[in-house]
């Protein structure tokens, strides 16, 4: 069989999706991804019809992994007018930063009293990766680094509910991190010393000062987004 003439991000998608048996979870991660990473832009529509035929299968799956990705918040699924990626707006963003600063304070308070010497050597790991990247550094590497480092605090606090509200706006987070490490490169300049000063507050047990140093870090991070969308 003749494979289907697909262009662009549906030729990248199609390269991307890995077969398994769930057919529609193939498609999550890849879509996931270029929407994070801007191969399908905000406010791109996503014709399922299209997408079934650039992955050789039927649009059931397609339509499941739209629904997935609506409930992570990447697209939009309006009646009648098919799948669009998310256009994030300022105030989408505000909502986003304000919600993620609540759900880390409590992240750090209760991972605190629970670092096990693993966590602690993860975190020590990640530092010493992100202090290696230099000025030519991939928007994705840095993201990943960024990542790597606070789920270490989310599976410290051991609250399953938390973990939750987090992986419910993680790609979006991911989606506008993206966006500033293109627009700004100069996670290479910042995060060790940022990341580094969070990791030695960990070791002192101070849950005051882990929590306004998270403060301070992510409020840093939402005022550089801001500056770089403007």
């Amino acid at each position: 069989m003749e494979e289907p003439t697909v262009a662009g991000p549906l030729d990248q998608l199609a390269r991307q999706a890995e077969r398994s048996p769930a057919l529609w979870a193939t498609v999550v991660p890849a879509l996931r991804q270029m929407i994070v990473s801007g191969a399908l832009a905000p406010g791109e529509h996503l014709p399922e019809g299209e997408l079934a035929a650039a992955l050789e299968m039927s649009r059931g799956p397609i339509r499941e992994a739209l629904i997935e990705l609506e409930r992570e918040g990447l697209v939009v699924l309006r009646r009648h007018r098919g799948a669009q990626v998310i256009a994030l707006t300022d105030e989408d963003i505000e909502e986003i930063y304000t919600l993620r600063l609540s759900l880390e304070q409590l992240a750090i308070a209760r991972a605190l009293p629970r670092l096990t010497d693993e966590h602690l050597a993860t975190l020590d790991d990640v530092l010493e990766r992100m202090r290696a990247l230099g000025p030519d550094y991939e928007p994705q590497t840095a993201l990943d680094l960024d990542f790597a480092f606070h789920d270490v605090l989310y599976q410290a606090a051991a609250h399953s509910r938390l973990d939750r509200a987090w992986q419910q706006i993680r790609s979006q987070v991911a989606m506008f991190l993206h966006s500033r490490h293109v627009a700004r490169r100069d996670f290479h300049e910042i995060a060790y010393a940022e990341h580094k000063a969070i990791r030695d507050i960990l070791t002192g047990g101070d849950t005051a000062a882990a929590t306004e140093a998270i403060d301070n870090h992510l409020t840093g991070a939402y005022r550089r987004l801001i500056a770089a969308r403007h």
